[in-house]
């Protein structure tokens, strides 16, 4: 009884922010932030400084503290596996790096994680309540190095896994990111010209009194469509950007499909297949090398490569894993892995180094991924500005056709 509500009392326990103004044992006026369970110890803390507190305020947590990120995870990671490794205690381990933490979001978040391990539960008990930030694969990695006592070397591991994952992811954004704001401001400019330029010289040309060149004339067409229907224009396009988003976020046949397709686009594919691969590599590397079961590793792998496609081709390498087929075999069977890839893994199976093969596997297509990206750069550049070129300076050539043929009258 003592016990459990020693435990309860420990769970009770909150903390928050707070700022703090003084003056120190030389009469400098001093302030700065803490974060505490309430002023008093804010006040008592201080005066054991040797400050003499004239101000504590509460922060307020309405609007305090950004979004919490995967940057934000693998940061604390990294930082947690540190601690671990020199050897300080685990909950000192959480409440330094929270007090450390620039984000009070993310603070927070650790000290209700430290509190509930404090209370008794497992450290991957406290990390699964809260999906959010930790999936299954963080929660089943934290929990065979619990079990197996090697819980530093594990988040070591993990820390480096989600640092290489951001990074391929952010190399897949960068390289779709620049032709998707090309096309945003284009389609911006061209409607800016279409419905306040092109009617401009249109009120011009009236009294011309001739015939207007046909370039011209399609051109004012197009504006005259423009500036009558720019309200159904903008709302096809942007609400059918927001739909399509919305559907995609929500319907699986959907992303079945947009997926399967994505992977079939010229250069823009390839670069999603092979970062693909190795995510699925890295996630299988580093699941095995924690000592996690092939079949259950197999379960957190299947939503780690970030495609439809190769979700469904793992959950059926996991159907014939758990029936006594060899891994080799049955990613071979999926049709989807090159077969550089399944003679590493059958290497891996033979020599009992799997998790090293799939981790030089992993590297290898990060590399590759980052030549495509290279590559992509150099070659969107000029056809976006050819494309740009045609479509800007075809508007203004077509709109001084008539000037430059009434020049030539004159």
């Amino acid at each position: 009884m003592a016990v459990a509500a020693a435990r309860k009392t420990v769970k009770a326990v909150k903390e928050f922010n707070y700022t703090w103004e003084g003056v120190d044992k030389k009469g400098k006026k001093v302030k700065g932030d803490m974060r505490a369970s309430g002023e008093a110890l804010v006040s008592a803390t201080l005066r054991r400084q040797g400050v003499s507190v004239t101000k504590v305020k509460k922060q307020s947590t309405f609007g305090r503290g950004k979004k919490i990120t995967e940057k934000d995870i693998a940061l604390f990671t990294r930082q947690f596996a540190t601690m671990l490794k020199s050897g300080v205690p685990l909950l000192q381990s959480f409440e330094i790096v929270a007090k450390g933490h620039s984000n009070p979001a993310v603070s927070q978040l650790l000290i209700d994680i430290k509190n509930d391990v404090a209370s008794g539960s497992s450290l991957a008990q406290a990390f699964g309540k809260r999906p959010l930030y930790f999936d299954t694969l963080f929660c089943n990695l934290v929990n065979a190095g619990e079990q197996a006592g090697i819980l530093d070397g594990v988040l070591e591991r993990l820390a480096t896994y989600k640092e290489k994952i951001i990074a391929i992811k952010s190399k897949i954004k960068s390289a779709l990111f620049y032709p998707a704001a090309i096309m945003v401001v284009a389609f911006i400019i061209t409607a800016v010209i279409m419905i306040f330029v092109i009617p401009t010289f249109k009120d011009l040309f009236k009294s011309f009194g001739a015939d207007l060149p046909a370039p011209t004339q399609v051109v004012i067409a197009m504006s005259d469509f423009f500036v009558t229907y720019w309200w159904a224009i903008f709302g096809i396009v942007f609400g059918g950007t927001w739909f399509f988003f919305y559907t995609w976020k929500r319907s699986k046949k959907m992303q079945d499909t947009i997926d399967r397709l994505s992977l079939k686009i010229p250069v823009f594919g390839e670069l999603l297949e092979k970062s693909a691969i190795a995510r699925w590599s890295r996630t299988l590397a580093t699941m095995f090398a924690a000592g996690v079961p092939l079949v259950e590793a197999l379960e957190s792998v299947a939503g780690s490569a970030g495609n439809q496609v190769y979700f469904h081709a793992t959950k059926r390498i996991q159907g014939e894993v758990s029936t006594g087929t060899n891994l080799t075999a049955a990613m071979q069977n999926t049709n989807l892995f090159p077969n550089m890839v399944i003679q590493m893994v059958q290497i891996g199976e033979e020599s009992g180094q799997l998790d090293s093969m799939l981790s030089k596997v992993a590297d290898y297509y990060d590399r590759e991924v980052d030549d495509i990206v290279e590559r992509l750069s150099a070659l969107l550049e000029p056809i976006i500005m050819v494309v740009l070129g045609v479509l800007i300076g075809g508007l203004v050539v077509s709109m001084y056709l008539p000037i430059f043929k009434m020049g030539q009258a004159v």
